[in-house]
């Protein structure tokens, strides 16, 4: 058995009937299959390059320091949690609490007051008659010239209503949701999501705030937060992305074509960690997917492979709350782990998905917090992610309750990605 094996093992202070070996048996029944591993070249490449940069950035796998996750069933008393219902009551507020003290901080609670939807756009013909389109203004507050955002949602004409339907939270260029389509990308494939029978929405993140540092003064941190010194714990943009995940989710009840009841938020790179921690705070979504999101997001930070928190807090310092600093190259003091990010969607339906060239992100870290996070699944009498051993690539794993993908290529949210959250979605909501 390897270093990094047993190092997995122990490390997870979860109790595996089987353990980390590289290997996947085939879904043919024939030969085992290696799990995926980083292209040597690339990580070679990849070091080079942070070396020439002067940054002490990891990629390789023996460098990977030695850490001891913190047991998402086991409370900050020394409780053993070992029912859902402790889980529900006491573990999971006590986690969900430490997140937002130390990560990324406190959103506004609940739908604000005043608030208002307004459809200024209904085509039933969309699609070439395929789809009805609605895009709907989402004011905040609900006074004249309020700050608002846009939420653009198509529902398949040919399909039983209420239909499920994915969210998409953009945090590209506003023609990737173009709602007229005349501009269209993998990054949203709304035809193909349609056709699938899945209603398919999507609202621009720089509608509820901006994408920079701008001292929170604009965007819902300018219209919320009260006057004076920001705390520490004060919600940041992530969080404000995902307060805006939660008002499309108000509206999504409002709207007779859309079942709440099944509703997936989706979310890439940013977006990703977005669509986790909306998620976690709201647990209305009954699917919650994060694409390629590393550090932040997905990927475990103890590791500290690709991007670090110090990293992302110099590169993005407006993302997280401003006590997330106290971590920079000081992960093992975090409190929690992304593992426990993950734990909080339990029972609910988790897809995580990484890429083969995106080294950045960590996509063996992804994995394993995947694997961290199972778990709290087993409590509810489900199977988490179902396996400990990282699949091969574009062999996707859905045996359980968490579902996890990494697929060949680079950082993006592609038609691949796409077509395995909607497979997942057939198997669960009923539409296989």
């Amino acid at each position: 058995m390897s270093k990094m094996t047993s190092h997995i093992r122990s490390l997870l202070l979860v109790s595996f009937t089987a353990v980390c070996c590289g290997f996947c048996v085939s879904g043919d029944g024939g030969e085992p299959e290696e799990g995926w591993t980083a292209n040597a070249e690339r990580v070679a490449a990849s070091q080079a390059r942070e070396e020439a940069r002067n940054r002490k950035i990891n990629y390789r796998e023996e460098k990977v320091p030695d850490y001891v996750l913190p047991d998402p069933l086991v409370m900050l008393d020394g409780t053993k949690v070992d029912s859902a219902e402790r889980w529900r009551e006491k573990r999971r507020p006590e986690i969900l609490e430490l997140f937002r003290k130390n990560v990324y901080g406190r959103a506004p609670v609940g739908r604000p007051e005043g608030m208002t939807f307004e459809v200024f756009d209904f085509a039933a013909d969309a699609m070439d008659g395929a789809a009805t389109r609605k895009q709907v203004k989402i004011n905040f507050t609900g006074k004249e010239d309020g700050l608002a955002m846009n939420l653009v949602l198509f529902v398949p004409n040919d399909a039983r209503k209420p239909v499920p339907t994915f969210l998409l939270i953009c945090n590209r260029d506003p023609e990737n949701i173009d709602p007229t389509r005349k501009v269209k990308m993998p990054f949203w494939p709304a035809e193909e999501v349609v056709a699938r029978g899945y209603g398919i929405a999507a609202f621009y993140n720089g509608d509820v705030d901006p994408d920079k540092h701008d001292e929170f003064k604009n965007g819902v941190h300018g219209l919320f937060d009260r006057p004076g010194e920001r705390p520490a714990d004060a919600w940041a943009t992530l969080a404000a992305w995902a307060w805006g995940a939660s008002r499309a989710m108000d509206y999504f009840e409002t709207d007779d074509s859309v079942d709440e009841k099944h509703v997936a938020v989706v979310g890439h790179s940013r977006g990703g960690k977005t669509a986790l921690w909306a998620g976690a705070e709201d647990e209305r979504f009954a699917m919650v997917v994060s694409n390629d999101s590393g550090c932040g997001g997905a990927a475990l930070s103890r590791r500290c492979y690709g991007e670090t928190v110090a990293q992302i807090n110099r590169s993005f310092p407006h993302w997280f709350c401003d006590n997330f600093e106290k971590f920079n190259d000081n992960e093992g003091a975090l409190p929690v782990d992304q593992h426990m990010l993950m734990a909080l969607a339990a029972p609910r339906l988790l897809c995580v998905a990484s890429a083969d060239e995106d080294l950045w992100a960590d996509p063996r870290g992804e994995f394993l917090s995947a694997v961290g996070a199972s778990p709290v699944y087993e409590l509810f009498g489900l199977v988490g992610l179902g396996t400990t051993e990282m699949p091969p690539l574009d062999r996707p794993v859905q045996k359980g309750n968490i579902s996890y993908h990494i697929r060949t290529g680079g950082h993006g949210l592609t038609e691949y990605d796409w077509e395995q959250y909607m497979n997942f979605a057939d198997e669960h909501w009923g539409k296989k």
